[in-house]
C-alpha cells in the first residue's frame, strides 16, 4: 500500500489504508456491479487511470485480501479479478456510499 494513516488503533483509518487510494473504490464498484473483470475491462471503465496505477491498486487489493486473480487462459496468459469473501463483505459499505451519493449529489 502506497500510504498509511498510521493510526492502527482506529478502524476507520485502517479501512482507508486499504480503500483510500484514488481509483480503489471504483475498482471495487466495478467488481460489485459487473462481476469478474479483466485488466482491460477496468481500463475501459475507469477513463483516465494510468496502467501502472491500476496495476498497483489491483496488487494492493489482492495483498489486502479483497480480490484474487484467476488465470483463465494459458496462452497468452490472461487473468480475471474476483472479489474474495473479504471483498464481498465490503458490499454494505459500497451500498451505503451509493445511497449517500444518490441522496446528496
Amino acid at each position: 500500500m502506497a500510504r498509511s494513516y498510521r493510526q492502527k488503533s482506529c478502524p476507520v483509518a485502517r479501512t482507508l489504508d486499504v480503500v483510500g487510494e484514488r481509483w480503489t473504490i471504483l475498482i471495487l464498484r466495478d467488481l460489485f456491479l459487473k462481476g469478474p473483470r479483466r485488466f482491460q475491462d477496468f481500463q475501459e471503465s475507469l477513463a483516465g487511470v494510468a496502467p501502472n496505477t491500476l496495476s498497483a491498486r489491483l496488487k494492493d487489493l489482492e495483498a489486502a485480501g479483497f480480490i484474487e486473480r484467476k488465470v483463465y487462459s494459458e496462452h497468452p496468459p490472461r487473468l480475471e479479478y474476483h472479489l474474495t469473501e473479504r471483498g464481498k463483505s465490503f458490499g454494505p459499505v459500497m451500498r451505503a456510499l451509493r445511497e449517500w451519493g444518490l441522496r446528496n449529489s
